[in-house]
């Protein structure tokens, strides 16, 4: 879960003129817009429990048929990197942990 910011030069209904904004993104859905000049954010509701559970749910659930195929395009290459893979796997699940965590601490004060 990655939450990332995008600038855009949109028309605020707060301050009545066109300015900066930042909008907010959780993976590629926006989340929120908050205006430049005068601060004012407008935010969209988002589960955002359900949201990690969903893409934590696909990731599991779909591993299966990625890695089928992966050793069907190139069954060498598959057997070759396997044990990389096997060994750096807990290290970017704890990395992805700790992404997903500091989105879920931001959007739950909030």
């Amino acid at each position: 879960m990655k939450r990332s910011v995008m600038e855009a030069n949109l028309f605020c209904t707060h301050c009545n003129n066109e300015t900066n904004h930042d909008v907010f993104y959780i993976n590629e859905e926006i989340t929120s817009v908050k205006c430049q000049s005068c601060q004012h954010e407008a935010g969209m509701k988002v589960d955002i429990m359900k949201k990690f559970y969903k893409e934590l749910f696909e990731h599991i659930a779909t591993k299966p048929s990625r890695m089928t195929e992966e050793y069907k395009q190139d069954l060498s290459k598959f057997i070759a990197r396997l044990p990389i893979r096997v060994i750096s796997k807990p290290y970017r699940f704890m990395r992805y942990l700790n992404e997903s965590r500091k989105v879920l601490k931001y959007y739950k004060k909030t």
